[in-house]
């Protein structure tokens, strides 16, 4: 695992997935069918647990200029920047179960930002993990302990 800094917020649009985990695939597929082009696109997934505990999923891609997603009429999302602790699976598609494996190691860091999202970042064959850090947690972890007169 290894610190991930995001400089810059990202502006996404994205389709719902009607189930977690067999809906994601057909909210990707959903998602292609409203746009132009995907050849150039960066994807994304998005989840985090609602209320009950149940996984809520959004399959994502990068507005190419402001406003593009009331073009296509999916729903508008921004990544933000931050801090994020990362873990890279490689080749993804031959070990889809590890994804799964991976966020659940990534959220049990005493740096997690708890009213964040887990995010998929997917390049290629392989997909970036992450979760984000909460800032104040992190500045918390970096400083020293108070000395005691034991």
């Amino acid at each position: 695992m290894k610190k991930y800094e995001l400089i810059k917020d990202i502006e996404v649009m994205y389709v719902p997935a009607q189930s977690f985990p067999e809906g994601i695939l057909a909210a990707f597929e959903k998602l292609e069918t409203k746009l132009a082009s995907t050849g150039d696109r960066t994807f994304f997934g998005l989840s985090w647990p609602n209320k009950n505990g149940n996984i809520m999923y959004k399959a994502a891609t990068d507005e190419k200029y402001s406003g593009e997603g009331k073009k296509y009429e999916p729903a508008h999302f921004t990544i933000r920047k931050g801090t994020y602790l990362s873990d890279l699976i490689i080749d993804y598609k031959k070990v889809l179960q590890q994804i799964g494996v991976v966020f659940q190691q990534l959220l049990d860091h005493p740096e997690l930002d708890t009213n964040s999202y887990c995010l998929e970042w997917y390049k290629g064959d392989d997909v970036l993990c992450l979760v984000k850090l909460d800032p104040p947690k992190e500045e918390h972890m970096k400083q020293k302990p108070l000395k005691t007169d034991r």
